[in-house]
């Protein structure tokens, strides 16, 4: 497919992705450079063998045996960036690749707690996301927005303490920080376990998401409505309550579904797998994202590419997930309308292939 007319429309189609990390870029090059920058200590090879080199760790990548697997290297990795510009380039990196894949607005995640117990500054670590964001929307034309995600195999201290950096920063005010969103391991910790922070953010009309529905099952999504998101991440569990869904699609919760992600973590065994058409035909709104494309082994176009494969996706199909990616975006009804024309405007391009 990637020398077809197919592959060239879905490269071109423009997209917004909601559903990834920025730590999640951090390629085995780049945390290699980086760890020799700042002088940070990488494992040891004779304890962990897949950080002889770049080539052992990037192999490592493709065999994650679970969610708890994929976040040991996960952390690993975020131990490299100890300086803004750390976090300024790694930011950049993506944008680049994003803009490439076709991305038109990017809203981003990031996660401070982990830094700021290694002692990096909450103003450091926001500070270099900034400035990528900025850069991609000076020099790529892109729309950003980024959100803080809480991870939860962390104390509920710990979250309330990186919260507290956010309202002494006035990053809500001052729309530095669009949103707040959890993540990390999803089966284990309480599952309302940010209830305070959520009510708290909610009273300050903070948009709020959650990433749920995973591995867990559909009450992890039911929940995490229940304290507030209005978006769920993944969410591809949503399928085992018919009930749920139902309630989904008519109040328009939009799903960021990570096809690639969910095949490294052993979610399901093929893209196939993943309730792409059950979601269409449910009316369900969803985006495809790439989560961790460093350690996954696919940015965004490849998860669109994938989707094609799996499902034969019609071009009817493609532009009511594009426009639905877009009238669930965190954007003002102006960019809206933008992304929207240059939608139109690339399906024209490719009335053939209708």
């Amino acid at each position: 497919m990637c020398q077809s007319t197919w592959h060239d429309f879905l490269r071109g189609l423009p997209k917004c992705e909601h559903h990834v990390h920025l730590e999640g870029c951090l390629t085995p090059e780049l945390i290699f450079q980086l760890a020799e920058k700042n002088n940070v200590q990488l494992p040891d090879p004779k304890s962990e063998p897949a950080y002889e080199s770049i080539q052992t760790l990037t192999a490592r990548y493709g065999h994650f045996s679970s969610l708890d697997d994929f976040l040991h290297f996960y952390f690993i990795g975020m131990s490299v960036l100890n300086q803004e510009s750390d976090f300024a380039d790694l930011a950049w990196a993506y944008f680049l690749k994003a803009h490439a894949d076709g991305v038109h607005h990017a809203e981003v995640f990031f996660d401070p707690q982990v830094h700021q117990d290694r002692g990096i500054p909450y103003e450091t670590i926001v500070a270099g996301f900034v400035a990528g964001c900025k850069r991609a929307e000076t020099e790529l034309g892109l729309s950003t927005r980024l959100i803080l995600c809480f991870v939860r195999h962390l104390p509920v201290e710990s979250a309330k303490k990186t919260y507290q950096d956010i309202l002494d920063s006035r990053h809500f005010e001052s729309d530095i920080i669009h949103g707040l969103g959890w993540s990390s391991t999803e089966v284990g910790p309480p599952k309302d376990m940010y209830r305070e922070i959520y009510a708290s953010a909610s009273e300050r009309g903070v948009r709020l998401t959650a990433h749920a529905g995973e591995e867990g099952d559909p009450t992890y999504i039911s929940t995490a409505l229940e304290l507030g998101a209005t978006r769920i991440d993944h969410g591809i569990r949503l399928v085992e309550d018919p009930v749920l869904m139902e309630r989904i699609a008519k109040e328009g919760v939009l799903l960021t579904v990570c096809p690639l992600s969910n095949v490294q973590l052993k979610c399901v065994k093929t893209v196939a797998e993943v309730p792409i058409r059950k979601f269409l035909d449910a009316g369900v709104k969803f985006s495809i994202n790439s989560d961790d494309p460093a350690y996954f082994g696919g940015y965004i176009l490849d998860n669109y590419c994938a989707v094609h494969e799996a499902f034969g996706l019609s071009v009817a199909e493609w532009r009511t997930i594009a426009e639905n990616s877009v009238s669930e975006s965190w954007i003002g009804d102006e960019r809206k309308a933008e992304l929207y024309k240059s939608i139109e405007v690339h399906v024209a391009k490719f009335a053939e292939l209708a």
